[in-house]
Formats: structure tokens, C-alpha cells, sequence
């Protein structure tokens, strides 16, 4: 079983930047797929980005592509999601995700653990 923690998000004016991070414990997850979803209140669970387990792969939504970034430390058990250029539509629950899938995917049914979320606020 892997367990993943969510923190870092909170409070930005539009514009600015947070960088969440996602720790897993359990067991590592150097061989996993990781990845990122948000939810906004009334909306439906939204795939945000991904990240292969060696790094070389990555895959964002549309809306965030050039504004997000994902990276990954294999040897701290954690995944990164910088946020540059925030907008008040980016306010959500965000979530970090691991499949044990071999490919890069933006379904959340492909993956396998689910962390508790962290709140993301952009204030207009």
C-alpha cells in the first residue's frame, strides 16, 4: 500500500506562485506513474499533469500547459507540482495520484492511490 501527503497549497493572489508537493510512504514509488488532479467545488475531478516514474515523460492539461511544471524526487518519495502564473479559475482541491500503470495517463481510474487533497485559493 502506498499512503500519499499533500501540502503546500493555500492562499495566492492571481498571478503568483505555490508548489504543493506530494509525499508517499508505504513503499516507494520510484517505479509508479505520478500524478495530478484538482477539484473545484460543484465541478468534476480534473487531470492536471503526470509524470513518468524516470521523469522523462510528462503530460499536462491544456489549461496549465507553460504555466506548471511537475518533477519528482525518487530518493525523498515525493512529487512536485509548481504553479507559476495562477488564475482565480485554478482554485481547487488538489489531489496527487500513483498508478502502477507503465504509461503516462490523464484517467483518473488508472490510478491506484490517492492522497486527501490540498486546497489551492487564487484570490482575483
Amino acid at each position: 500500500q502506498v499512503q500519499l501527503v499533500e501540502s503546500g497549497g493555500g492562499l495566492v493572489q492571481a498571478g503568483g506562485s505555490l508548489r504543493p508537493s506530494c509525499a508517499a510512504s508505504g513503499r516507494s514509488i520510484s517505479s509508479y506513474v505520478m500524478g495530478w488532479f484538482r477539484q473545484a467545488p460543484g465541478k468534476e475531478r480534473e487531470f492536471v499533469a503526470a509524470v513518468s516514474w524516470n521523469a522523462v515523460n510528462t503530460d499536462f492539461a491544456d489549461s496549465v500547459k507553460g504555466r506548471f511544471t511537475i518533477s519528482r524526487d525518487n530518493a525523498e518519495n515525493t512529487v512536485y507540482l509548481q504553479m507559476n502564473s495562477l488564475k482565480p479559475e485554478g482554485t481547487a482541491v488538489y489531489y496527487c495520484a500513483a498508478s502502477t500503470r507503465y504509461s503516462v495517463s490523464r484517467v483518473a481510474r488508472d490510478f491506484d492511490y490517492w492522497g486527501q487533497g490540498t486546497q489551492v485559493t487564487v484570490s482575483s
